[in-house]
């Protein structure tokens, strides 16, 4: 029984240090799991940031990417709006340059036309001032004042060949109105050696004729004869009331007025 105890005692003592020893290496192999188990944690995590900045990284680029793709696709919109304006402008560059040439056409043609046109004017003008000195005396100073103005017009550099057209043909315009209008303006004339004032009634170009201010004197131009020739005292409440009716002091009316007989124009003069 003794050697029984001691051998158990033994026993004990000599499998604590075993125990210790399990004990020992447990707790190293548990401190080296522990270490492992970190380093795998810590490795993880670092493979997880290292995903989440490359996962960044594509966001990014993708932004990037779309943002490129909105770009790309906005400038295509404006080169194609451009291309169509372009295609417009240079529609518009050749109507102009058709046009440009069509003006300086017309003004090679204008520069003809001037050096024509102006002796034509000059020749209209001589027209009008000898049709003044043949017609009816009515007016004579005022339609003879325009001629010297249209004389002086044609002189002057300033004046465009269109303009001085213009005038002509308003003064052609004015002498032309005279054949169909009826008109009553006051003068002065020479009766039996004395200057009188007197009223003057023209009936287009058919008739000119003279009242005296008092009434009692009435005469008629004689285009024939070249001057004045009184008419009979039956003629001044006519002539009275035609330069009423002139002035619109009376109703228009039928007046019967002097009127010279045709005159057959001889080839001479023509």
């Amino acid at each position: 029984m003794l050697k029984l105890d001691f051998f158990s005692r033994s026993a004990k003592w000599a499998l604590q240090p075993t125990a210790l020893c399990f004990i020992a290496l447990a707790a190293v192999s548990g401190a080296s799991q522990a270490s492992d188990l970190d380093k795998a944690i810590n490795s993880e995590v670092a493979r997880t940031q290292a995903a989440q900045s490359q996962q960044n990284q594509i966001d990014q680029l993708d932004s990037s990417i779309r943002e490129e793709t909105r770009d790309y696709y906005r400038l295509v919109k404006e080169i194609e709006g451009l291309n169509v304006y372009v295609k417009q402008m240079s529609r518009q560059v050749t109507a102009q340059e058709e046009e440009l040439q069509q003006i300086e056409d017309s003004i090679k043609q204008v520069t003809l036309i001037e050096r024509q046109v102006v002796p034509l004017m000059l020749k209209m003008i001589d027209s009008i001032e000898q049709f003044v000195k043949a017609d009816v005396p009515f007016m004579r100073e005022e339609r003879t004042a325009r001629v010297e103005n249209l004389k002086a017009l044609m002189d002057r550099a300033d004046v465009s060949a269109a303009e001085k057209f213009r005038k002509v043909m308003e003064a052609y315009q004015t002498e032309m109105t005279y054949g169909r209008t009826i008109k009553a303006y006051r003068g002065e004339l020479t009766i039996d050696g004395t200057q009188k004032a007197v009223d003057f009634l023209r009936v287009g170009r058919i008739s000119l004729m003279y009242q005296s201010l008092d009434g009692q004197a009435v005469g008629a131009w004689d285009q024939q004869a070249g001057q004045w020739s009184p008419l009979g005292s039956e003629y001044k409440s006519r002539v009275a009331q035609g330069i009423r009716i002139a002035r619109e002091q009376a109703a228009p009316d039928l007046i019967k007025v002097p009127v010279a007989a045709p005159v057959t124009a001889n080839k001479e003069a023509q």
